[in-house]
C-alpha cells in the first residue's frame, strides 16, 4: 500500500447519545488482483468508491469487498465506527471530577480497523496522513506534527504531516482537553519537540520533569547505540484511562496507562518501572516502528528486544541503576511461569490467527525473549550485538523482516553459528533447570531441557553472619550432564551475574546459608535467591512454610524495593495457594502480623514502609485480626511518617469489606471523598467486597451480564467476586462458569471475554469440571481452550504443591 488520508469527525464526541463517529479513509494502493477486501469493524459502511466508480456496499461487519481493481487504485470508504468503553479502538472516557471527555486510540494487534479502513497487516505499511475534526480548545495529536489548524466556530479542524512507512497498528490519535507540559531533546543538529499529557485532575502527579529527564536519557543512549537518528519527527507520550496495556510504541505518541500516576506516595521501585517502560516503548521506535515483523510469527522481533533495552537502557542511562536486579527477581519469574504452562511456545511463534496473536503478548515473547538476549548478548558479544543491530536497521529501515533477517546481520558480525543458537534459544519451548548432583564423589551440573548455556557460577562463604563471594567460576554447558571441578563453599549460586535463562537450584547447604544470611548479599545475588527460592516453592520441592518462613525472616531488610514488593507478593500468593487449607488461617493471621509489624518498624516515610503498608492491606482481606488498626488508620492515626493516600485508603476499605467490617454507607462516604475516575472504580470492588452470598451473586451476573460495564470496572467487579478469596460464597456459581464462557467469548471483545475467563476460573478442589468442559468443548475458539488450558494447569499446580506440603 502506498497511502492512506484518514478523516476523523469527533465534534460530537462530548454527546453521550452519540455512540460512533464519522470515518472517511482514501486509500491509494498497487493491485494484481481485480478484487479484494478491506478491514472495518464499525456501526456502517454508507459509500464505497473505487477508481472512482461507486460500488454497492458489500460489508460483512469485519471486511468491505471491493472490484473492479487496476493496476494502481483510489478507494474512497466512508463509513462509522464506534466509540469504545473496552480500551480497543477509539477509546470514549469522561472524568467525573471536570466533566470532560477523552478520547485515545489504542489497536495492536488488529483494532485499527474499529477506526478506519485499512489493511490490517503489518507487512502492508502506508504514509498515514490524519485530519481530524474536535472541538475548540481540546488537544488533537496523532503521529506527526501538525501543519494546519481550520477553526470554525466552536470546532477546529486539524491536519497532521504525512507518516513515514507505518503498520496500521502503530497509528494513534488522541483528542481531548489534556493537561501539557513540553520540553525539547537536541542531539547535534536534531531537535526534538517532547510533549508529556495526562487528564488536568491527574496534573499534579505527572512528575513531568521526571518522564522527561528519563526521555532524553534514553533518546540520547538510543541514538548513539543503534547509530541511526531518531525518525519519527516527535516525541509525544500521554498518559490515557482506563487502559489495557502498561504502555504502547506508537511512534511520536506514546501511550501509557495512568497507573503509571500515582495519586499520592509512589516508591522509588515505581519510578524505576516506569523509567523502564519509558525505554523499553522508545527502544520501540527503532525495533519494531522503523523495521517491523512481517507478520506475528515474530513478534519477538520488537517485544523481546524492547524488554531487554528497557533494563539495559534503564542500567546504563539512567539512575535507574538496579534495572537488573529487578528484572532477574520479578519480570523474568513471568516467564518461568509462562514457559511451564502447557501452552507455552517457542520464542518465535506459530501464529495462525489474529486471536493468537493477541495471545501471544505474554511472558514467553517478553521476558523469555528479552533473557535469551541476555545469554545472546554473552554468547556473541555485546559490541558485536549492538553492531549487529546498527546493520539490521540500515539494511531494512521502514520495512519488514523475519528472524533470518537479523540472524545474518548478527553471525556476520560476530563470526559465531548463529542457527544453531536460534534453534536452542528461540526455536524451542520450555525452561531448563539447573542443579548440583554428586555422583561417586564426581560433581555433576545436571540440566534438564538441556541447552547451550554460557554462565557463571558463584562461590560464597558464610563468615560472621555474612555471605561473600570468594569465587566466581565461568562454564560453558550444553549436555544433560557436565562434570564441574569448582570448590566446596557454603552457597553455590548457579547462574550468578544472571547471564541465562534457567531455574537455578540451591543444594541443601546453599538453602540453610541463604535461610541464615540472605540479607547479607549483595543485590543482583540476592535477587536471583529469592527467584530460585520462589520457583522451587512452586514447583513443590520447597516447602511452602519454609519459603514464608525465609520471607519472615529477610523481607524486612530488604532493602531494595522492587525485590521486597515481589517477595511479599509472592509470600502471600504461596499461603493462599500452596499451603492445605488446615494451616492456611493460622499463616493468614501470622502474615497480617508479618505485615503490620514490619510497617510499624521501618523508617518512617521510608518506601519500605509504604510497601509493608500495602502488603497489609493486601492481606487484611483475608484475615481481620488487625481490623481496629485499619479503622483508626482510616480515620487519621496511621503510623508515623506514611502517606495514606486514596489509593491505599481504598485498599483498607476493601480489606475492612471483605471480612465484614465496612458498610455501604462507609463507602459511599470515600467515594464522596474521593469522587474521581480511580475512586469510582475502587468503590465498586469495595462494594461487591460484601462478604455475603447474595452480594457475590449479584455481582457475578453484574460481571457477565452487565455489558454497559468498562474494562476497569469489569476488573473491579470480577475482584469484588473474589475479595478475600471467600471460596465459600461463590463454589456454587462453578457450573454457570462452564456454561457461560463460550457465549462470552462470541459477544464480547477478546479484551473483556479474557477478562471473564481468567477472573471467574473456579478456585476448586478438583480439576473435574474443567476437564468436562475441555472435552466437550474440543471444538471451541483455540485461543478461548488456551485460556481454560491455563487456568486448569494453575488450578492443578495449586493442587499439587498443596498436596506436597501435608505432614506425612
Amino acid at each position: 500500500m502506498h497511502t492512506s488520508r484518514v478523516e476523523l469527525d469527533l465534534r460530537d464526541a462530548i454527546d453521550p447519545d452519540q455512540s460512533g463517529f464519522r470515518t472517511t479513509t482514501t486509500l491509494m494502493f498497487d493491485a494484481t488482483a481485480s478484487e479484494t477486501w478491506i478491514d472495518f469493524i464499525g456501526e456502517s459502511v454508507s459509500r464505497v468508491s473505487v477508481n472512482g466508480v461507486e460500488q454497492p456496499v458489500r460489508y460483512d461487519g469485519a471486511r468491505i469487498a471491493v472490484t473492479g481493481l487496476a493496476a494502481s487504485n483510489t478507494v474512497i470508504v466512508e463509513a462509522r465506527g464506534a466509540y469504545s468503553r473496552s480500551g480497543e479502538g477509539l477509546h470514549r472516557f469522561v472524568d467525573p471530577v471536570d466533566g470532560e471527555t477523552y478520547l485515545y486510540t489504542q489497536y495492536e494487534p488488529a483494532d485499527s480497523r474499529r477506526v478506519m479502513a485499512c489493511f490490517e497487516q503489518p507487512d502492508m505499511k502506508a504514509s498515514y496522513t490524519f485530519v481530524v475534526s474536535a472541538p475548540l480548545g481540546w488537544h488533537v495529536l496523532s503521529n506527526q506534527p501538525v501543519v494546519t489548524v481550520d477553526e470554525q466556530g466552536e470546532t477546529q479542524t486539524v491536519e497532521f504531516a504525512p507518516t513515514l512507512p507505518l503498520s496500521s497498528y502503530i497509528t494513534a490519535v488522541a483528542a481531548g482537553p489534556y493537561h501539557r507540559v513540553d520540553g525539547v531533546w537536541r542531539h547535534g543538529d536534531q531537535s526534538i519537540e517532547l510533549g508529556v499529557l495526562c487528564r488536568p485532575s491527574l496534573a499534579a502527579f505527572l512528575e513531568a520533569d521526571e518522564i522527561i529527564e528519563v526521555t532524553r536519557q534514553g533518546l540520547g543512549f538510543f541514538t548513539e547505540a543503534f547509530a541511526f537518528a531518531y525518525p519519527w519527527g516527535k516525541y509525544d507520550q500521554i498518559f490515557v484511562p482506563e487502559y489495557n496495556l502498561g504502555a504502547m510504541e506508537n511512534p511520536g505518541l506514546v501511550t501509557f496507562t495512568e497507573a503509571y500516576l500515582a495519586r499520592g506516595a509512589a516508591t522509588d521501585a515505581q519510578r524505576g518501572a516506569r523509567a523502564n517502560t519509558i525505554l523499553h516503548e522508545m527502544a520501540h521506535m527503532w525495533f519494531g516502528d522503523l523495521v517491523t515483523m512481517r507478520w506475528w510469527d515474530d513478534l519477538w522481533l520488537k517485544e523481546s528486544f524492547a524488554d531487554y533495552m528497557g533494563s539495559h537502557a534503564s542500567a546504563a542511562a539512567t539512575r535507574y541503576t538496579d534495572a537488573w536486579v529487578r528484572f532477574a527477581a520479578n519480570r523474568k519469574a513471568w516467564a518461568y511461569q509462562q514457559d511451564q504452562l502447557p501452552t507455552t511456545h517457542p520464542i518465535v511463534a506459530d501464529i495462525t490467527d489474529l486471536e493468537a496473536a493477541k495471545l501471544n503478548f505474554d511472558g514467553i515473547t517478553y521476558a523469555k525473549g528479552a533473557s535469551v538476549l541476555k545469554q545472546l548478548v554473552a554468547f556473541v558479544g555485546e559490541e558485536h550485538f549492538f553492531e549487529g543491530a546498527r546493520r539490521y536497521f540500515a539494511a531494512h529501515a521502514y520495512g519488514n523482516t523475519t528472524l533470518e533477517d537479523l540472524l545474518v546481520q548478527l553471525e556476520e558480525v560476530s563470526g559465531r553459528d548463529m542457527r544453531g543458537w536460534s534453534k536452542a534459544w528461540l526455536e524451542t519451548s520450555g525452561v531448563s533447570t539447573l542443579q548440583l548432583h554428586t555422583v561417586s564423589d564426581e560433581r555433576m551440573l545436571v540440566q534438564t531441557n538441556p541447552r547451550p548455556h554460557r554462565l557463571r557460577v558463584g562461590l560464597y562463604e558464610l563468615t560472621d553472619g555474612r555471605l561473600v563471594r570468594r569465587e566466581l567460576v565461568e562454564l560453558d554447558i550444553s549436555a544433560e550432564k557436565t562434570p564441574v571441578e569448582f570448590a566446596e563453599a557454603d552457597l553455590v549460586l548457579i547462574n550468578d551475574d544472571d547471564l541465562t535463562y534457567a531455574k537455578a537450584r540451591l543444594d541443601e547447604r546453599s538453602l540453610d546459608a541463604v535461610e541464615e544470611a540472605l540479607s547479607s548479599l549483595e543485590p543482583l545475588p540476592r535477587a536471583l535467591v529469592w527467584s530460585s527460592l520462589w520457583n522451587a516453592t512452586r514447583d513443590g520441592e520447597l516447602p511452602a512454610e519454609r519459603y514464608v518462613r525465609i520471607v519472615g525472616a529477610h523481607a524486612a531488610s530488604e532493602a531494595n524495593i522492587g525485590l521486597l514488593t515481589g517477595v511479599l507478593a509472592n509470600a502471600a500468593y504461596a499461603i493462599g495457594h500452596y499451603l492445605p487449607e488446615e494451616l492456611r488461617s493460622a499463616y493468614r493471621t501470622d502474615w497480617v502480623a508479618t505485615t503490620w509489624n514490619a510497617l510499624n518498624e521501618a523508617d518512617a516515610g521510608s518506601d519500605a514502609q509504604l510497601s509493608w503498608a500495602r502488603a497489609f492491606a493486601a492481606a487484611s482481606s483475608y484475615d481481620d485480626a488487625r481490623a481496629a488498626e485499619i479503622r483508626a488508620m482510616l480515620d487519621g492515626d496511621a503510623p508515623a511518617g506514611l502517606s495514606v493516600d486514596p489509593d491505599l485508603r481504598w485498599a483498607l476499605l476493601t480489606a475492612l469489606r471483605a471480612t465484614g467490617h465496612a458498610s455501604g454507607e462507609h463507602i459511599s462516604a470515600e467515594l464522596e471523598r474521593d469522587d474521581t475516575a480511580s475512586g469510582r472504580t475502587a468503590s465498586i470492588r469495595a462494594m461487591w467486597a460484601n462478604p455475603t452470598v447474595e452480594s457475590r451473586t449479584a455481582a457475578w451476573h453484574a460481571a457477565w451480564e452487565d455489558d454497559t460495564l468498562t474494562n476497569d470496572h469489569l476488573s473491579a467487579t470480577i475482584d469484588g467476586v473474589r475479595a478475600g478469596g471467600r471460596r465459600d460464597l461463590i463454589a456454587g456459581l462453578d457450573d454457570d462458569y462452564f456454561a457461560r464462557i463460550r457465549g462470552a467469548w462470541q459477544d464480547r471483545s477478546i479484551e473483556l471475554a479474557r477478562r471473564l475467563v481468567n477472573g471467574l476460573f473456579p478456585a476448586s478442589d478438583s480439576l473435574a469440571a474443567v476437564d468436562a468442559w475441555l472435552e466437550a468443548n474440543a471444538d471451541a475458539p483455540g485461543a478461548l481452550r488456551r485460556l481454560v488450558i491455563e487456568q486448569r494447569d494453575h488450578l492443578a499446580r495449586d493442587l499439587r504443591v498443596r498436596s506436597a506440603q501435608i505432614p506425612r
